[in-house]
């Protein structure tokens, strides 16, 4: 075959299912991540074989690799799926989803009224049109300071969520009858000390800029000395914006009725990526 002759098997291949906006718009990543249309619409392309495989690998799913290449495969105008934002990556996991699978789901639910198990079909359009766009422009003003924020990019979630297992881990062993009393006292320390850390490090990589007169501070250590060193006040003043943002992103939760008592109930809905691709 001619190097540069066309491939006659190209028709098969595949093509963008559905069209996207980011909550985002684009806005907040750094220059070269999006290729963007002009209409602002992102092609999304089901996955291939070689996606569905490393969707199943957990040391892939683990370390976000996975989630990466899918993001790199499925959506190809985002050079740097790494850098995806925190307000970004819900839309795109169902977006995919929906141009892989189609746009519905078969979910099971347990009634908290009478505990009877039971599935149902969720249509994933409907969880696309109500997921919303943050805010991040709304800056927090207190002690003398104006501290705006940003969303967490893909690798900063991925390194929390992966320091998070490891504690839960950590704790865990805590249980173990074969652990004595002062090797627990200290594990339990040890693991207090570290989701503060953690705590701390999330609450860094969401502060973009800290306005102190016509002083901008954008230094991280700097800005994580503060959050260290300040009092309890100030401390919570900046961690309720953080979490009051991110929840402004969240999934809404599903409204449900048992089929069986006819009892409404709300379930979170959230996205496992585990079982999310299959």
């Amino acid at each position: 075959m001619a190097e540069n002759q066309a491939n006659p098997l190209s028709k098969f291949f595949r093509q963008p299912a559905i069209y996207v906006k980011l909550p985002s718009e684009g806005k907040g990543y750094p220059q070269g991540v999006i290729d963007m249309p002009p209409n602002g619409e992102l092609p999304i392309y089901p996955m291939t074989a070689l996606d569905e495989i490393m969707s199943r690998t957990p040391d892939a799913l683990y370390n976000g690799s996975a989630t990466t290449e899918i993001f790199r495969s499925c959506v190809p105008n985002i050079k740097d799926p790494w850098a995806i934002l925190q307000t970004d990556v819900d839309l795109l996991l169902v977006a995919i989803r929906i141009a892989s699978y189609g746009h519905e789901m078969e979910m099971g639910s347990t009634c908290p009224e009478c505990k009877e198990r039971s599935d149902f079909t969720l249509d994933l359009r409907n969880v696309l049109d109500k997921i919303k766009t943050v805010d991040y422009t709304d800056p927090l003003t207190t002690s003398g300071m104006t501290i705006y924020f940003s969303p967490m990019s893909y690798k900063q979630l991925n390194e929390n969520a992966t320091r998070q297992f490891e504690e839960q881990k950590a704790l865990s062993m805590a249980d173990n009858p074969d652990v004595s009393e002062e090797d627990k006292a200290s594990l339990l320390q040890r693991s207090l000390a570290n989701i503060t850390n953690l705590t701390i490090d999330s609450l860094v990589n969401s502060i973009n800029t800290i306005q102190l007169d016509d002083t901008p501070v954008t230094d991280k250590q700097q800005i994580r000395e503060l959050l260290v060193n300040c009092d309890r006040k100030l401390f919570s003043q900046i961690r309720d914006h953080v979490v009051a943002l991110r929840g402004q992103g969240e999934l809404e939760p599903l409204q449900l009725t048992c089929p069986e008592c006819k009892h409404e109930f709300i379930q979170a809905f959230t996205l496992d990526q585990a079982n999310f691709f299959g």
